[in-house]
């Protein structure tokens, strides 16, 4: 891995070292062999057959479609030649299981899926015919197709279906099954037709929400554009352009509301006039736009009294940010970090989803309780999928990391190296190569942590949904606990560690060392975190609001426009979901970029007092940024004495 030598020396300096040192080389090693285990089972789920049987699908008689097979199982049907016949075919395709996901239901290999609707047992015979493809079972010869094959032919009347694109598999058009599978997982839908005309209204605005969800991605980028260069005003304006959205936005949904319960009125007056087909449809987005218009009222209010509250400390962040984005214009890769790991982390889940349904797949030929052949895995390798669980998380975890300190490593870089101009070209690869070539095993260690704590929350929230209406107010109240401290626990060790992989950056020591010397220094600084924390994740939270909120209007209006016919409510929070996932996501580089530059300058403070030899790394901007936040300290304790000396004095 191209690392030798110690981890550190005796006298370690509060700088970045031009002779780096590998870090936690043994986690290295660990999470080495824990991606080749897991490299295994990929390998051991192919080498079985499953997938063959995931892409080309496989009949309830173990015979994989679109090719000839061998006997399994010593079932009577097996071992048949599909080489014609290569689309897997559901009797009863809206029978759907879902504890195990799978459809409960025969499954045949056959030659076309039925592109027609086939209403009668006679329109089977012709299909079979005509186009070759028998849909009953195979004992059964076309011409024997009557009203006694019950369970050997399809259930009528057969829906048109198309072929899974590379997974050969007839799914029946529309979303009839789709509503089924939804109402059988949520309890608390007990009105199928509400259900229906909710996923109606996402695939119908299905062009709508991908538009909107673009457009939040080109909102969160240029915003990250904006704060290199109004940095100083960044503060006030996001401040100001809040509220009024807040506001307008409330404004906006009360004027509709108010339209809307009066087009409903009209509606029923003259159905034809106003073109409602469904005045149901109505009432729901009237009943939609009232809950939203007084969520949308509390929360307004809400932002107003912590703008008022947070109002003095505002000014004080301004220099902070502006140092932000002095780094964001020297290093203007930072923009598009969140991209390259969203693009690691899709990479990374597609093959992890690939090897599951593998696993699914994977395994020897048995027989079930209804006579058909399942495929399952036996032994110590059924639980395999435990492992791949645990992979998931820390590999997720292991990647976020390693975007956490190629940032660290950037604006380290920057802070301390004095001349701005002697930068490297490209300060984010020399961080991704300094992260290569020494401190994976730091971040493999780090996320490991995080993965610790993760999996017995997740566990807890599994236990607490199968126990869900069971359990008693104790045990309910105890579980809830556990989850609320693991969580903040999770949440802590986020801290620590991201500013652990920022010591790392500047000083090339081990996990444990970094996370002991970061706490240290946050510790001696405790106001001064808690001052430019609080204020500066406000004030990027409402960078994050105002994305959602622009997203939101807009897509208001523009779905406002298909309430007769549509329900909106779930593509409009979609939308808003969406929007916010994409806007924290590019603002936590931000948020990172600050945290840094604060360590950087703790650092900086304690090591150097501005004297020959010891001159500041810092720039001018932060200088006047602690002067400012000094100053204001010192006025407030001269008010605070001055005001107690008046106390204490005898009256004339």
């Amino acid at each position: 891995m191209g690392c030798c030598g110690g981890e550190e020396g005796s006298a370690r300096q509060w700088k970045p070292l031009e002779q780096r040192s590998c870090t936690d080389v043994l986690w290295l090693l660990i999470l080495i062999l824990f991606c080749i285990g897991m490299a295994v089972i990929c390998g051991f789920a192919i080498a079985s057959g499953a997938a063959q049987r995931l892409v080309y699908g496989y009949d309830s008689y173990g015979n994989i479609c679109g090719q000839k097979n061998t006997k399994v199982g010593g079932k009577e049907q097996s071992g048949l030649d599909h080489t014609n016949n290569k689309y897997v075919f559901f009797l009863d395709p809206c029978n759907l299981d879902t504890v195990t996901f799978k459809i409960k239901s025969k499954a045949l290999c056959v030659a076309k899926c039925p592109e027609t609707a086939l209403n009668t047992l006679k329109e089977l015979q012709n299909f079979a015919f005509n186009d070759g493809s028998k849909l009953c079972d195979y004992k059964l010869k076309p011409e024997d197709y009557t009203s006694r094959s019950v369970g050997l032919c399809p259930k009528l009347p057969v829906k048109p279906s198309k072929p899974i694109p590379f997974f050969h598999r007839c799914v029946p058009d529309g979303i009839g099954c789709f509503v089924n599978f939804i109402k059988a997982l949520t309890t608390f839908v007990s009105d199928n037709s509400v259900l229906q005309r909710v996923i109606t209204g996402v695939m119908t605005s299905k062009e709508i929400i991908v538009g909107l969800c673009f457009l939040s991605l080109v909102l969160s980028m240029l915003l990250m554009v904006v704060i290199r260069y109004i940095s100083r005003v960044l503060v006030w304006i996001l401040a100001i352009l809040t509220i009024l959205g807040s506001i307008g936005g409330t404004a906006v949904l009360w004027w509709l509301y108010a339209d809307g319960k009066k087009s409903a009125a009209d509606g029923k007056k003259s159905a034809k006039e106003k073109l409602i087909e469904d005045p149901e449809i109505a009432e729901d987005n009237v009943k939609a736009l009232l809950v939203y218009a007084i969520v949308a009222t509390v929360v307004t209010v809400i932002l107003l009294l912590l703008m008022l509250i947070m109002r003095k400390r505002v000014a004080l962040t301004i220099a902070l940010f502006h140092v932000a984005g002095k780094v964001f214009v020297h290093i203007p890769l930072l923009v598009f970090q969140p991209l390259w790991t969203f693009v690691a982390l899709v990479l990374f889940w597609t093959y992890w989803v690939a090897v599951l349904l593998l696993l699914g797949t994977a395994g020897y030929p048995e027989k079930t309780t209804d006579d058909n052949i399942e495929f399952r895995m036996s032994g110590p390798l059924q639980y395999t999928w435990i492992y791949h669980l645990v992979g998931l998380i820390w590999i997720s975890e292991f990647i976020l990391a390693c975007q956490q300190m190629t940032v660290a490593g950037a604006v380290v870089t920057y802070y301390f190296t004095r001349d701005k101009n002697k930068l490297p070209t490209t300060p984010i690869l020399s961080s991704i190569c300094r992260l290569i070539k020494y401190h994976l095993g730091t971040v493999a260690k780090g996320s490991f942590i995080i993965t610790l704590v993760k999996i017995p929350r997740l566990i807890l929230m599994y236990i607490h949904n199968q126990l869900k209406g069971k359990e008693n107010a104790v045990a309910k109240c105890m579980l809830k606990a556990c989850m609320c401290c693991l969580w903040c626990l999770e949440k802590c060790l986020l801290y620590l560690n991201r500013n652990a992989y920022v010591a790392t950056a500047i000083n090339s020591t081990s996990f444990c060392t970094s996370a002991r010397d970061a706490m240290l220094i946050l510790i001696e600084n405790a106001l001064n975190v808690a001052a430019i924390n609080t204020v500066g994740d406000f004030v990027l939270f409402l960078g994050k609001v105002l994305i959602v909120l622009i997203t939101g209007i807009i897509g208001i209006v523009l779905l406002n426009h298909q309430r007769d016919y549509t329900v909106w409510v779930l593509p409009l929070i979609i939308v808003c979901l969406f929007a916010f996932f994409v806007s924290h996501c590019f603002l936590s580089t931000y948020e990172m970029v600050v945290d840094v530059l604060f360590l950087c300058f703790a650092v900086d403070t304690k090591n150097n007092d501005g004297s020959p030899g010891h001159e500041y790394y810092m720039d001018k901007s932060l200088m006047e940024f602690m002067d400012n936040s000094r100053k204001a300290m010192r006025s407030a304790s001269g008010r605070e004495a001055e005001l107690k000396s008046m106390l204490l004095e005898d009256p004339p």
